[in-house]
């Protein structure tokens, strides 16, 4: 089983994660940010991967430091999990529909961190989290994990729903390149990533 424990504590947020990619999907999220706990419970069923973090932030500051190392540690317990990239599929796309709103994810699990955002929220806030966290989420999660990701917003009106749409599409897009399929291969042409 590939798992994962990782403890993550600054001046501004304390973070236990627990982290399976050969899970059932399992969640148990608290960061005091109601709608982000429903983003990434969103994001653990639709991968398959067992998620348990606590996070105590200074949310008396704003959401931005927690949703922020969030990403940090989920991305390094996920980069952890994925150093060996002998065998897995290595990329993953989806496209996600959420009533009105349409989202698309690519992932190149590259060992290289990009990302390229494309998504845009009318309002200011989901809840308590600031619409402009979900691009930052995803920008610390891809520097940490060392993997290329491209999200696109196509089309949408409500914010919840673009935004679980993204959260939806990169879950799936990341079950597909943590696949093992192409055992002792690494599938590069260049032979190491």
């Amino acid at each position: 089983m590939r798992t994962c424990e990782r403890t993550r504590e600054t001046k501004e947020t304390k973070i236990d994660l627990f982290l399976n990619l050969d899970g059932t999907g399992k969640a148990e999220i608290r960061t005091g940010i109601g709608f982000f706990d429903h983003m990434l419970t969103a994001f653990a069923v639709h991968s398959g991967f067992d998620l348990s973090l606590s996070c105590h932030g200074d949310l008396h500051v704003d959401c931005h430091h927690t949703i922020e190392d969030v990403g940090i540690v989920l991305g390094q317990a996920f980069g952890e999990l994925t150093a060996d990239k002998t065998g897995l599929s290595r990329y993953g796309n989806f496209m996600v529909p959420m009533d009105e709103a349409l989202a698309l994810c690519c992932v190149d699990l590259s060992g290289r961190s990009y990302l390229v955002f494309d998504a845009e929220f009318t309002a200011d806030r989901i809840g308590e989290m600031d619409c402009q966290m979900v691009e930052e989420f995803f920008r610390a999660f891809a520097c940490n994990a060392a993997a290329t990701l491209h999200l696109k917003l196509l089309y949408g009106k409500n914010d919840h729903h673009k935004a679980e749409a993204l959260f939806k599409a990169f879950a799936h897009s990341l079950r597909m390149a943590v696949k093992r399929e192409n055992e002792g291969v690494l599938l590069s042409s260049k032979g190491n990533l």
